[in-house]
């Protein structure tokens, strides 16, 4: 009997180490051991860089978000717990959403960018090209000879602002061209099986990304100082070995990349503004490059009033553009007592010296006519009583007609002032 048991056991024993193994190859239903990519895909999976749907599925063919493609990028660089320090400024994007902080982390790393309408669109396929624009832009920078895209037989079909992106990531091995290797089919959408091919090779090829991607224990180097105006309520910029933090409550100065007069604009309107020169530390420490541009949308406009009381214009700073294309997030205010633009005191003076000099010549000349005509030898009483008349009616206009409109010439200069901590990464 016990050699009975001894046997029994021996052979469950057997069976269950030897019944893993006949599972294995299913593990991921719809990807056979044979599939072109299968070993690029089990590697994402089982590293949880990729999932499978509910029921075991890959969906190899299925095309890939650009959320789906974020999330996974976030794994390669072991970055998809990052602290969060922006604030959200896309409109489509809540807080309600479950990708809401990988599309912030995405944001504040630089990764995907949102478009010029504020908005993310997370459940948008991702191209071909645009896939390999991300790659490109985060790994590092390398003169690709463009000529060597005409080994592919569509290299026309590449869109002229991804051919740099192309002869990088192709010098580098970071793309895929199945199943014809001799077409790169750059406006098709990118599928799951070939997100999972680039992934592996990245994750692979971790070296090439630039540091400011990958994770890194953030230190604080050095508290610099701006000097932009002395009214500031704060002056520090915090030096870090990832990024340069403009505190909140500091003043930047930035000028108007368009004319603008409030006359003519209505809420929702969004105006464009540029650091016309670079916002350096008064310790030498380059904060914010020449040519950013800050996109400001009108969100109050109040017209001009009886009694000399000028326009109003609420604008509300939400996005900053360096030249390398980098996107980040902004909240700010123009740098005023009430938080508004409006024509200053010595604009209402003259407008109200306008009123008194010009009522006033209108009096003299009124004074000089019935003065004069008459009889020419009363022109001094003519004169005497026309001026301070014409004087007087020309201030009282000056003073109880509408303010003024906002106006300013594209270079005119405000300030500006932070809401929130800004960052600028490395």
């Amino acid at each position: 009997m016990q050699r009975f048991l001894a046997s029994v056991l021996a052979f469950l024993m057997v069976a269950f180490n030897f019944l893993p193994v006949l599972a294995a190859p299913n593990s991921i239903n719809d990807v056979k051991s044979n599939y072109w990519a299968a070993k690029e895909i089990n590697f994402v999976v089982k590293n949880s860089i990729m999932t499978l749907d509910d029921k075991g599925y890959f969906n190899p063919n299925a095309t890939m978000t650009r959320i789906a493609f974020v999330h996974s990028l976030l794994k390669v660089l072991s970055n998809e717990n990052l602290n969060v320090r922006i604030k959200n400024c896309f409109t489509d994007v809540s807080q309600k959403d479950g990708f809401y902080a990988d599309v912030l982390r995405s944001q504040q790393l630089g990764l995907v960018y949102g478009y010029p309408d504020k908005t993310f669109k997370p459940n948008r396929d991702l191209s071909r090209a645009e896939t390999t624009s991300i790659i490109s832009h985060i790994t590092k920078d390398k003169n690709a000879d463009t000529s060597t895209l005409k080994g592919f037989v569509d290299y026309t079909a590449i869109p002229n602002w991804a051919a740099n992106a192309y002869a990088k990531t192709i010098s580098y091995g970071l793309y895929v061209n199945h199943p014809n290797i001799k077409k790169l089919e750059p406006n098709r959408n990118l599928t799951r099986a070939e997100a999972a091919v680039l992934l592996y090779k990245l994750y692979q090829k971790i070296n090439l990304v630039k540091p400011q991607y990958k994770s890194t224990k953030e230190t604080i180097k050095t508290t610099e100082h701006l000097d932009v105006s002395k009214k500031a309520p704060c002056n520090e910029v915090q030096v870090t070995n990832l990024r340069k933090i403009i505190m909140k409550d500091n003043v930047l100065r930035i000028a108007f990349d368009q004319k603008y007069w409030s006359k003519k604009s209505h809420v929702g309107d969004c105006v464009n503004f540029v650091f016309k020169e670079g916002v350096y530390t008064t310790e030498g420490t380059l904060v914010i490059p020449a040519n950013t541009y800050i996109t400001g949308e009108v969100i109050s406009l109040q017209k001009p009033k009886w009694f000399n009381k000028n326009a109003r214009v609420g604008v509300k700073f939400r996005t900053m553009v360096l030249p390398s294309g980098k996107t980040y997030a902004i909240d700010a205010d123009p740098f005023t007592k009430d938080r508004k633009l409006k024509e200053g005191p010595w604009m209402t003076f003259g407008k109200v010296l306008s009123w008194t000099v010009g009522l006033g010549a209108v009096g003299t000349g009124a004074g000089i006519g019935f003065g004069f005509i008459p009889n020419p030898a009363k022109l001094g009483t003519g004169v005497a009583i026309g001026t301070p008349i014409g004087c007087s009616v020309g201030l009282v206009l000056g003073l109880v007609t509408p303010g003024l409109h906002y106006k300013a010439k594209k270079g005119e200069n405000i300030l500006i002032i932070l809401n929130d901590d800004t960052s600028v990464w490395n």
